[in-house]
């Protein structure tokens, strides 16, 4: 009874020895290979995308753009008709045909050799030009004065073959800087009364100029009801107190004339010497040049 009891013991203590002490440290498991997270926020946010994007009204599908390719109301701004914004109002109004098929959505992408119907013409884009003059006298930007003034164009005539326009207008009498260009994009910016760039005038005047009235100007005045900032005024150096120095941002060669009127000044001459950053260094007037790109760069961020 007692050697089975011994045995027994002994041999229940060899099977507890067998199993493995719940105490020891298990061996660290090897990580699983993990693929790529299904984030499902993801998928739903993609979703929901794709349902505004095809909730979008006149939305032409996205796709990668081809190196030739050009933008509907691009190609019709560069063919010089309108500006951008108003092709987009043309094209969404259905008056825009690309080889007969009127198109609709805004963001179409015009290929090499598509033709381009617009209200009923067929345009050809045209690289954008731009042209600084440095004007005579004589020479008028109004095609009504009859034949005693030629054109400003007459000036410009060699320079381009595309249909370009002047930046704002001078009449016979003023002188200096004037651009040309068939980017209308650019006519409208500068024509507009809240653009930033500066202009600066010469201007002779019937007699001098009092220093009172100098300040007067300086300080900014009202015409017609309209409110008129000038940047700057001054004497010219070396010169008569007639000769005055104006730094304005208006292209309007009315208000530089109405502000000396204002003050029973006559005005004799303007000459503008220098227009949003450019001037008349080695421009001899009554000649003309072509803007460089980094001008034309300057010229879009004025």
């Amino acid at each position: 009874m007692n050697n089975k009891e011994g045995n027994n013991k002994r041999s229940g203590s060899r099977s507890n020895s067998s199993r493995p002490n719940s105490n020891k440290p298990k061996p660290a498991m090897q990580k699983r290979a993990q693929g790529p997270k299904k984030v499902k926020v993801d998928a739903k946010a993609a979703e929901l995308a794709a349902e505004k994007v095809e909730k979008k009204p006149n939305q032409a599908p996205k796709r990668q753009k081809a190196k030739d390719e050009i933008r509907l109301n691009k190609y019709i701004s560069n063919s010089g008709v309108c500006s951008r914004r108003d092709a987009d109002i043309y094209i969404q109004s259905g008056n825009v045909k690309v080889n007969g098929v009127p198109v609709v959505e805004m963001g179409y992408l015009v290929k090499p050799g598509d033709i381009v119907n617009f209200d009923g013409n067929v345009l050809s884009p045209e690289k954008k030009e731009y042209i600084l003059l440095n004007k005579p006298k004589n020479f008028t930007t109004a095609l009504d004065e009859g034949q005693e003034y030629r054109n400003v164009l007459e000036l410009v005539k060699g320079s381009t073959t595309s249909k370009i326009g002047a930046v704002g207008r001078m009449d016979k009498n003023t002188t200096g800087l004037l651009l040309f260009t068939n980017d209308t994009d650019m006519i409208r910016k500068f024509t507009l009364p809240n653009q930033k760039s500066s202009k600066i005038y010469q201007v002779s005047l019937d007699k001098n100029l009092k220093y009172e009235d100098l300040e007067k100007i300086n300080k900014g005045l009202v015409l017609d009801g309209h409110r008129v900032f000038v940047e700057d005024v001054s004497y010219i150096e070396g010169e008569a107190k007639s000769e005055v120095g104006l730094k304005l941002r208006s292209s309007n060669v009315k208000v530089v004339r109405s502000i000396f009127e204002h003050f029973n000044y006559d005005v004799l001459r303007i000459d503008r010497v220098a227009f949003a950053g450019l001037t008349k260094k080695n421009l001899p007037r009554g000649n003309w040049r072509k803007l460089t790109e980094q001008e034309i760069i300057n010229l879009k961020n004025a």
